[in-house]
C-alpha cells in the first residue's frame, strides 16, 4: 500500500476558497480504482495550512500520479500556494487503517 501525506501552505486571502477549488480533483481521485482514501483536513493551529491524507493500492498511486485530473488539479492548486508543499510518500505493508488499541472504545 502507498501512503501519501501532503501539507499545503495557502495564501491567507485564499484559504477559505481553497476547499471548494478541490471538489473535482477530490471526487475524481476518490473514484480511482486504486484509491483507498483521500481525506482533506485544515489545521486548527494555522488556518492557512491544509493536509491531504492519501492511500492507494500498490498500483493505484502510479495511476493517480499520471491521471489527467492530477495534472489539472496541480495547475489549479498552484495559484493558491504561498510556498512549496511538503510531502511524505511511503510504501507500507497492509491494506488499510488499523485500530488504535490504546484508545479502544467498547
Amino acid at each position: 500500500m502507498q501512503i501519501v501525506n501532503v501539507r499545503f501552505y495557502v495564501k491567507p486571502e485564499l484559504a477559505d476558497e481553497f476547499p471548494s477549488a478541490l471538489t473535482e480533483l477530490t471526487e475524481a481521485t476518490r473514484n480511482e480504482p486504486g484509491n483507498l482514501w483521500y481525506h482533506w483536513s485544515r489545521s486548527i493551529d494555522d488556518p492557512n495550512e491544509y493536509v491531504v491524507l492519501e492511500g492507494y493500492t500498490d498500483d493505484g498511486f502510479m495511476a493517480h500520479a499520471t491521471s489527467e485530473h492530477f495534472r489539472t488539479g496541480g495547475a489549479l492548486i498552484q495559484p493558491f500556494l504561498s510556498r512549496t508543499p511538503d510531502i511524505i510518500a511511503r510504501q507500507v505493508e497492509g491494506e488499510g487503517w488499523d485500530q488504535l488499541s490504546v484508545l479502544a472504545v467498547d
